[in-house]
């Protein structure tokens, strides 16, 4: 009899155990990590003072008046130009403003026979030009489309041969004026951006004075497409 309850008891003891080592068997939970989201590139900030190079092609187109008052003609001939430039420009959100000043060597030259005195040849030569403007741009990112406008000078010396007598006789001219241009500029590098940029130089007109020859008012306007290349000092690149 007493073995018989032993027998009992273990049987019992057994079909406790059975339970919890069923479920010490069951299937766990397979833990999986969530998908990393992918993390957005930074933004190009475009704040920070750059200096640069630039070259391109630009016209001056110049009209004479003798005496002020009658015309003589006009003449424009398209030349190279190559200069530098440095700014510095700083960012408000999408919206950057700045401002440059910028000088230049250029070889814009032309010439025309005088419709007043066909004896006389009137020639303009632009050997340098200086920009001080303003600038409001908005930025894709590391592209930046800007308007600029502010204030020209130029540098031209004016020239009359004289066919008949062989004179020649010439006066240099300092020209102050206005400025209007557009550009695209691209950041390619952590301090680099290159870019194209158009500009008109409206120069108003002014009466320049030879040497006992009289005077002619003279008028003049330049075109220009250049390349630019910026070099940022001290990059700020992302935010």
């Amino acid at each position: 009899m007493k073995n018989f309850l032993l027998l009992t008891a273990s049987i019992a003891a057994i079909n406790a155990a059975v339970p919890a080592f069923g479920a010490d068997l069951a299937p766990q939970p397979v833990l999986t990590k969530a998908p990393q989201q992918p993390i957005a590139p930074p933004l190009y900030d475009w704040t920070g003072y750059y200096l640069g190079v630039n070259g391109g092609w630009g016209s001056s187109h110049n009209c004479w008046d003798l005496a002020g008052r009658t015309p003589e003609g006009c003449h424009g001939r398209a030349g190279g130009t190559v200069g530098g430039q440095i700014g510095y420009r700083w960012q408000i959100f999408n919206m950057v403003y700045g401002v440059e000043g910028q000088g230049n060597w250029a070889d814009f030259s032309g010439s025309n026979v005088s419709a007043v005195l066909p004896s006389n040849i009137n020639r303009t030569r632009t050997d340098a030009f200086g920009l001080l403007t303003g600038q409001i741009g908005y930025a894709f990112n590391t592209v930046l489309l800007y308007a600029k406008g502010g204030a020209a000078v130029t540098s031209n010396t004016y020239q009359i041969n004289s066919t008949a007598t062989g004179v020649e006789v010439k006066s240099d001219n300092v020209r102050w004026g206005g400025v209007v241009g557009a550009g695209l500029e691209v950041n390619f590098a952590p301090s680099w951006s290159a870019g194209i940029e158009y500009d008109h130089l409206f120069m108003p007109e002014s009466n320049v004075t030879f040497p006992a020859n009289g005077s002619d008012r003279i008028h003049q306007d330049v075109d220009m497409v250049t390349l630019r290349l910026n070099y940022k000092l001290f990059p700020g690149t992302a935010k």
